[in-house]
């Protein structure tokens, strides 16, 4: 996945400015509709119809004008009857005609779900989304698989040492033919550790006669680990590659209608077999902890657990700590005193069961930056990042920082369209360049997933974040609605978080933008999102605000909107670091 990203070299390159500008999408026709398209499916119970044409004169469907924004732009919402439903829209002397099926709702316990995390095109519902989420898991969770591959993935350092790369010009492109489509919402993982399952699942119990037991092997890196058999239960912190458990029991019948490929080992996750090889031994693999080393360097505090056997893992992040247990393991050593380091305060140790050691590591600043980890051998090591240095006063406060910025969708995946057919990839992109001049402007270094439309996996995204270790990661993107609502009603800037060390993050910038940004209020919600997911560093996503509303489409494909936005979004990203720091 990926390779060429993690062998590439970032690459530095001093020139002027960033050249900008945002595509025009030239029509043919006046009248465009960008959803539904013709001969439309859906289960809803009724239809909305994005589109625009010029503001003056009248748009009709079947006969009846309808209401429009100022530059024309409308989005109607109309019932649907059972079966097929024909539509004429009609703009002066042009005329859509556009069929949308109304189907019956399947109600099947076999039916299979899309996996969480995927690269969002709007949000699930009406209901404004909450900034609580108290409960939220505070395991370590990453990338979902990636899609697709691409040839030529490697970190792209757009901005460096305080200089741009050079001239970009948005271009444009045909216009795309896809619906707004619904962000999965996914609720708050459970703080505990790995809990039973949560549904009816068959499970072929393993024998547990004198027979030397099948012990399993992480042979991929970051194994995507749940608390259930298929990709409808909730993560837990991924197994790092290298890590053995005893095996106790094998999903039996079938995953979401594919063949079942689940393993349960003995600590209680499950994992894909794909993920995994197995051999037989005498007996489990057992560690015992009997010192701790540490050091610090580069900017990290690394930890280095000595055991005798690479065994399962979990970690949580917790209010100015980050816990971490060992399963299958033992401790000679429950005082442990790091002193002098630079950011943590106190070790606690415990045993909460006869083979489970839990450390909780009690920092010295209550926001945390970031954390790495992998097996090397039978070695775990364990990387906490520090805080970044500041010149608080300087003209260039956020020198010495890196900030990574994903620019939402690209290629092939358009994202959602606006009613013109302005694509939210292309949208993304010119956001996230403005807004990379503005942090370039303050001393920061910025690195985009791409500075071009091309096609980029969510797991390559989440790579790059990994590789360059950025001080904040943004994934930027617009929203839009499903089918059965209405766009007119919803509107405003939203964020997004993951991790805990993200939480305050999203707050703040939300809170910034909607006082000084003067933006609508959409909320602040936990959601389990690809490029939220990963803990190298603080990691939110951002929606700006909603493709499928006609009246802030027209502050979205403003461009003087636009660069204020920008420039809103660099003093929040500032003032974050600054108070936090």
């Amino acid at each position: 996945m990926g390779r060429k990203i993690l062998k590439a070299v970032i690459l530095f390159v001093v020139t002027v400015c960033f050249v900008l500008s945002v595509p025009v999408y030239a029509q043919k026709k006046l009248l465009s509709v960008t959803h539904p398209p013709n001969n439309h499916h859906t289960t809803s119970d009724k239809i909305f119809f994005l589109g625009t044409a010029p503001k003056e004169g009248q748009v009709t469907i079947d006969g009846k004008q309808i209401d429009r924004a100022a530059n024309g732009n409308f989005a109607p919402t109309l019932p649907l009857k059972a079966g097929e439903n024909n539509f004429r829209i009609r703009y002066k002397e042009e005329e859509i005609q556009l069929k949308v099926t109304k189907d019956p709702v399947i109600t099947s316990d076999t039916k299979a779900k899309t996996e969480e995390g995927g690269d969002p095109k709007g949000h699930g519902g009406l209901t404004l989304p909450t900034s609580l989420c108290a409960g939220a898991s505070t395991s370590d969770l990453m990338a979902t698989a990636s899609p697709t591959s691409i040839t030529n993935s490697e970190p792209q350092a757009i901005y460096g040492a305080g200089q741009y790369l050079g001239c970009a010009v948005a271009k444009a492109t045909g216009v795309a033919q896809a619906q707004p489509s619904a962000r999965q919402e996914a609720k708050p993982q459970p703080t505990a550790l790995i809990q039973k399952e949560l549904a009816p699942t068959k499970i072929a119990a393993l024998p547990s006669a004198n027979a030397n037991l099948e012990v399993a092997e992480v042979i991929v890196d970051n194994a995507v680990t749940r608390t259930g058999p298929n990709s409808n239960y909730s993560r837990v912190t991924p197994l790092p590659k290298g890590t053995k458990a005893t095996v106790v029991g094998r999903q039996d019948g079938d995953n979401n209608g594919k063949t079942a490929n689940f393993v349960r080992l003995d600590y209680g996750g499950w994992v894909n077999a794909t993920d995994l090889k197995t051999t037989t031994m005498a007996t489990a693999p057992q560690a015992i902890v009997k010192t701790i080393q540490s050091q610090s360097r580069n900017g990290h505090t690394e930890l280095r657990f000595p055991l005798e056997a690479a065994v399962p893992i979990a970690i949580e992040q917790q209010e100015k700590a980050l816990k971490l247990t060992l399963f299958n393991t033992t401790t000679r050593s429950e005082n442990l005193q790091l002193t002098g380091d630079q950011l943590i305060q106190q070790v606690a140790v415990k045993t909460r069961q006869p083979s489970q050691v839990e450390y909780t590591f009690n920092f010295k600043s209550g926001q945390q930056w970031g954390y790495k980890y992998r097996y090397e051998g039978n070695n775990l090591v364990l990387t906490l990042r520090h805080p970044p240095r500041l010149n608080k006063n300087s003209s260039q406060p956020l020198s010495g920082t890196k900030i990574f910025i994903d620019p939402g969708h690209g290629g092939a995946d358009s994202g959602a369209l606006g009613p013109n057919g302005y694509p939210e990839k292309e949208a993304t992109l010119f956001a996230a360049k403005l807004l990379g001049n503005e942090l370039v402007a303050k001393g920061a270094q910025v690195f985009l997933s791409r500075e071009s439309d091309k096609t980029i996996s969510l797991d390559d995204r989440r790579a790059l974040v990994e590789k360059i270790e950025p001080t904040i990661s943004l994934s930027l993107h617009y929203n839009s609605l499903p089918d059965g609502t209405d766009p007119n009603k919803v509107k405003g800037f939203s964020t997004y978080w993951y991790h805990p060390q993200a939480q305050g993050l999203a707050n703040f910038l939300h809170t910034y933008v909607i006082q000084y940004g003067n933006r609508p209020r959409y909320g602040v919600t936990w959601d389990n999102l690809a490029l939220a997911r990963p803990a190298a560093a603080p990691s939110v996503l951002l929606e700006l605000g909603f493709m499928s509303n006609p009246e802030e489409f027209e502050w979205v494909s403003n461009p003087a909107a636009q660069q204020q936005m920008s420039k809103v979004l660099a003093n929040g990203i500032t003032q974050w670091m600054m108070t936090v720091n």
